[in-house]
């Protein structure tokens, strides 16, 4: 697996905000997208979401810590990232391989009509 740096976002100009939810735990699994943790400054609340599906290896903020944008949350295991980078072609010949059985069965039963 690949391992995968999740760093707070663009935040704006906010310094030091606090993280006042941990929704993971090393050895999680998540999905792109999921909630990994959720800031909260004066003006405004924001979940920090995954950025790819994985497992979580380390959990690098703890309840109540600041961190500012660039500071580092978790290091997930990423098998996606490693799929993503296969050949195009390969992906393309697994598709066709069953899209060519399922062509031949419709014509073997058609003929067998």
């Amino acid at each position: 697996m690949t391992d995968l740096v999740v760093k707070v976002p663009d935040i704006g100009d906010f310094k030091d905000i606090p993280v006042i939810e941990i929704f993971v735990k090393p050895g999680d699994t998540v999905k792109a997208e999921d909630s990994l943790v959720t800031l909260e400054s004066d003006k405004a609340t924001m979940d920090v979401p995954s950025p790819g599906a994985g497992v979580v290896k380390e959990l690098k903020v703890k309840l109540g810590d600041k961190v500012s944008e660039g500071s580092v949350i978790v290091v997930l295991d990423v098998l996606e990232r490693r799929l993503r980078h296969q050949p195009f072609q390969f992906v393309l010949g697994h598709r066709r391989g069953p899209r060519q059985t399922i062509a031949r069965r419709k014509s073997a039963s058609s003929a067998a009509r």
